[in-house]
């Protein structure tokens, strides 16, 4: 099977499978737990978002003219982290990205990998949990891409990526494979600043802004996901907000 022919399927069977989830409250098949309090409305959402979006839409992008003149910076800033202090006192030149599990061809990209690749640049609303926006503008690598670089196998449903600071979340292949979700080593024109991410940071246009992990340092490809953390997807959904949240 071809990947485009893979890739539909993947994308298909998503949409439809999340449709689904309609009827109740049960995860996707290997996925998530949708549980607690708001599991009814969490399970809707991704549903409905599902089946909204399933031909893979784009959110709006925005003019250069439109940036924000200030884009806050939240929780951590500059990781306190001996082996990250020590990269970017060299400059990330020895920073690496492994990616793992279930592909053809593991490996580990620098930041000059990634930079040679065909690079997307957006211009994006980022709208944050605690209540804020502020729009700019993103340059990176498709995950898509990187994903085909190794070859995903055929069982790989889901994309777990880690980041230095110990946060963890992860993302089903529909959200994984859109245009629009890059791992961004530029924001604005220019490097990406540490206080954003350095040296790569993940955006996923589709999602609230914890979604966007800052500061990476490995992807692996799985299958099932209720075997990880407490079942819930990532760390963030572990303490109690969505593992999806799309807007």
């Amino acid at each position: 099977m071809s990947n485009l022919s893979r890739r539909q399927l993947i994308l298909g069977s998503s949409a439809l499978g999340a449709t689904g989830l309609l009827g109740g409250c049960e995860a996707l098949p290997g996925g998530p737990r949708f549980d607690g309090l708001y599991a009814a409305s969490d399970a809707l959402t991704f549903a409905v978002q599902r089946f909204l979006l399933r031909h893979q839409r784009l959110v709006r992008e925005f003019p250069p003219e439109a940036i924000s003149a200030v884009f806050p910076t939240i929780n951590t800033t500059d990781p306190d982290d001996a082996e990250y202090k020590r990269l970017k006192a060299g400059g990330f030149a020895e920073w690496r990205l492994p990616v793992s599990g279930l592909v053809a061809r593991p490996q580990s990209f620098s930041l000059a990998d990634l930079r040679a690749m065909p690079a997307r640049t957006q211009v994006t609303l980022h709208s944050c949990e605690q209540g804020w926006s502020a729009i700019a503008g993103w340059t990176g690598v498709p995950l898509a891409h990187l994903l085909n670089t190794v070859g995903l196998q055929r069982e790989a449903r889901f994309i777990v990526i880690r980041s230095v600071d110990g946060w963890w979340d992860s993302y089903d292949l529909f959200d994984a494979l859109h245009p629009q979700t890059i791992l961004a080593y530029g924001m604005n024109g220019a490097d990406l600043p540490v206080a954003h991410g350095a040296p790569l940071r993940l955006r996923v246009e589709r999602q609230l802004g914890y979604k966007s992990l800052k500061y990476l340092t490995a992807i692996e490809a799985v299958a099932r996901l209720d075997g990880l953390g407490h079942g819930r997807g990532g760390m963030i959904s572990d303490l109690g907000l969505p593992w999806y949240a799309g807007i």
